[in-house]
């Protein structure tokens, strides 16, 4: 029936995936999932109608008319009325101060009925409820990769943003120092050579000195932010998401004494988590 049923998108720094979903069962659709790259640093005309065509071709493959959607995004963005606020960022500078439900719900039709949350609070959302994690009282989650994200989940309650990337940290905030243009600025300012990310710094480095100093820095700054988020909010327990999470098991092996008092889990099932959290805007 089309009231279990919810276009759910996650969307990147570099991409938007889209899918139904049954949120009477939490089933994601397979045949529905669609994908598109973004450049975040094009057009908001260019963005926008990549991120209305990967919605429709999702819409397109359910038996059913879908007309709820629940889109999972970075912030800074005005979650309530669907206003961009990123600016300065790296990604999606074009969309400052754009509605960007209004402007989706034009390209798309206007039964479409769009609600947004942030991306950080919708992976950790769908994490707890794919790994069955809800006996847990509380549980924070991080996300690693173009921005700093950060949420917290509380039992019988909903993901929301701890909204940390802006804290002051050093000579600038915590996201300077965490997010992927760290690496790469970094690893220029070490070795004199620019690389695409992080995952070209590791495919091809980690075997260099340069490599060995990047991960002791960004080992301490990355604890010193769950030293931060633990103590603001009284929870020791993690989820980390994002393309820089999936190497924690290398960050953790520098300074590791700093990462003892903390559980923390990798996310399992990437993408998957975010389109959950997302589809659960109408639960």
């Amino acid at each position: 029936m089309e009231n279990n049923l919810v276009l759910a998108s996650d969307i990147g720094g570099t991409h938007i995936t889209c899918a139904v979903v049954d949120i009477n069962t939490w089933e994601i659709l397979e045949h529905t999932i669609s994908r598109s790259r973004v450049n975040s640093g094009q057009s908001a005309k260019s963005i926008l109608q990549i991120w209305a065509q990967t919605i429709s071709q999702s819409i397109s493959e359910s038996s059913v008319t879908v007309s709820r959607l629940g889109i999972a995004v970075p912030g800074p963005f005005d979650y309530e009325n669907g206003i961009s606020l990123m600016h300065g960022q790296d990604k999606y500078d074009s969309l400052y101060r754009i509605n960007v439900g209004e402007e989706l719900t034009a390209l798309l039709g206007n039964n479409k009925q769009v609600n947004f949350i942030n991306d950080a609070a919708a992976f950790l959302q769908g994490e707890v409820f794919a790994a069955k994690l809800e006996d847990k009282p509380a549980i924070l989650g991080i996300t690693l990769g173009t921005g700093l994200g950060s949420s917290v989940w509380r039992k019988n309650g909903k993901a929301f943003d701890a909204d940390l990337w802006n804290v002051s940290y050093r000579e600038s905030i915590f996201e300077e120092y965490l997010a992927t243009r760290w690496f790469t600025q970094r690893f220029y300012e070490l070795t004199g050579h620019r690389e695409d990310g992080f995952r070209e710094i590791l495919e091809k480095h980690c075997q260099t000195d340069a490599f060995e100093v990047l991960m002791d820095e960004y080992s301490i700054s990355f604890s010193d932010f769950l030293t931060h988020f633990s103590a603001l909010h009284q929870c020791e327990t993690f989820i980390l998401g994002g393309n820089i999470a999936q190497a924690f098991d290398i960050i953790s092996k520098y300074n590791s004494e700093k990462f003892a008092p903390f559980k923390i889990f990798v996310g399992k099932f990437a993408e998957k988590a975010a389109i959950l959290g997302a589809a659960s805007l109408f639960i």
